[in-house]
């Protein structure tokens, strides 16, 4: 019998606003030339993933591998499109969900009530998350307090033993030291095991083709390929390739294109749907609502 999609993306695009300021942004409400400085951080993203299934997700910095992350994990929604979920899923980035000004016991309460758990459950698993971290007497500091890899060892310590259908790993292995991110590997391979999803974002293609059985390949808000891990390393090796032997200049000017094809597919976009109702096409109805309000009580006032 085969499994049926854990989770799965039709035509997700997040289109964020470029304005700089408030003032723009609420005049971007009434002009349609300055809404065009948004644009797609994703486009058009469709993938279905399996339970039980390890997918590694690769890509250049700026590409949307974080703005992905963030919408399969929840914490943010797409700007068009659906995303279905048939389980829970748990989000470990660098201090994702945390409390700055919480100590590290408090945002275990913390982060274990969001996912759901009672303070029953809390209190059979907090040694074990305690023990998990290596924090030692870090774990009663305030996170504020903590360095970059300190707030990875608590983010998976938590996410891991709340016991997530589906695990979302983004970059959190790329900071502290390698003994405790073998560890992380090592748990990971477990939860696997167990039957688990898990949604590896890294920028090392061999971490990812040794934990992973397919790779999702995301270029600047595109899915550029999505196939088993092997195939999709092989290309994306070859690209990689590719592109260091060109000049940092080359570099620079290749990104900056890539970057002005994300706002021109925002205006491609405005094109195909320019029946649909913007927020221009809202900020006009405003202003002639309020023109009109503004006539009746002139009237009444005579």
């Amino acid at each position: 019998m085969t499994n049926e999609y854990i989770i799965k993306c039709e035509n997700i695009s997040k289109i964020y606003d470029l304005n700089s300021n408030k003032k723009m942004k609420i005049l971007s409400l009434f002009s349609s030339r300055l809404q065009k400085r948004n644009f797609f951080a994703l486009h058009n993203i469709t993938f279905s993933v399996e339970s039980g299934t390890s997918v590694g997700i690769l890509g250049l910095n700026g590409s949307g591998k974080t703005t992905l992350s963030n919408i399969l994990g929840g914490v943010t929604k797409p700007t068009k499109g659906n995303i279905i979920s048939n389980g829970q899923a748990s989000l470990i980035a660098i201090g994702a969900g945390l409390n700055n000004n919480f100590t590290g016991i408090e945002n275990i309460h913390y982060k274990c009530l969001m996912h759901g758990m009672t303070e029953k459950d809390i209190k059979n698993k907090i040694e074990d998350i305690i023990s998990f971290s290596e924090l030692d007497d870090f774990i009663y500091q305030p996170l504020k307090s903590y360095s970059s890899g300190m707030r990875s060892r608590l983010g998976f310590s938590i996410a891991i033993h709340t016991d997530p259908d589906i695990l979302i790993v983004d970059e959190a292995l790329a900071v502290g030291d390698q003994t405790f991110s073998d560890k992380c590997i090592i748990k990971m391979k477990e939860l696997q095991k167990e039957g688990k999803t898990i949604f590896f974002v890294s920028h090392s293609a061999a971490q990812i083709k040794s934990m992973c059985d397919k790779a999702l390949w995301i270029h600047y808000g595109e899915v550029k390929e999505f196939n088993e891990v092997s195939v999709v390393v092989k290309n994306y090796n070859e690209f990689i390739k590719n592109y260091k032997l060109k000049t940092k200049n080359e570099q620079l000017l290749y990104k900056k294109e890539m970057i002005k094809s994300q706002q021109h597919s925002y205006r491609s976009f405005e094109e195909k749907n320019k029946n649909e109702p913007s927020l221009y096409t809202y900020g006009t109805i405003l202003i002639l609502i309020f023109t009109v309000i503004f006539m009746i009580i002139y009237q009444l006032n005579l």
